[in-house]
């Protein structure tokens, strides 16, 4: 590894956050994100989208929405929580930043790249 870099993540960098993401969850069929969703994602709260980079390869990912937690409670779900997967529940005056996935290429695991991520 030379280089590490935490940044937003863009739309154009969709087929190498697939890549990583089928890897990550080689055990699940169908387990990524489609292009729409991140594309959803990017217009509603781009700044809540972060990616991390080894050697300008993505092998990371963070999402994220904001929501108000009152609307949910504790004993929401998934798909509540994420309007069904159209994000539509994101409301930038929310008060919490809800964390809707985090995964690192296994490859690249151990290395604290998540914790750079939660940073960000």
């Amino acid at each position: 590894m030379h280089k590490i870099e935490v940044r937003n993540l863009k739309i154009t960098d969709y087929m190498e956050l697939k890549k990583s993401m089928i890897e990550a969850y080689k055990n699940w069929e169908n387990a990524y994100w489609r292009e729409h969703h991140i594309q959803a994602l990017l217009e509603k709260f781009p700044e809540g989208q972060i990616c991390v980079l080894v050697d300008d390869k993505i092998v990371g990912t963070a999402l994220s929405l904001i929501i108000n937690y009152e609307d949910f409670g504790d004993g929401h779900n998934y798909r509540e929580v994420t309007g069904n997967f159209t994000f539509e529940t994101h409301n930038p005056e929310g008060d919490v930043l809800y964390g809707i996935e985090v995964f690192i290429h296994p490859d690249f695991r151990g290395l604290r790249l998540g914790r750079r991520m939660y940073e960000a």
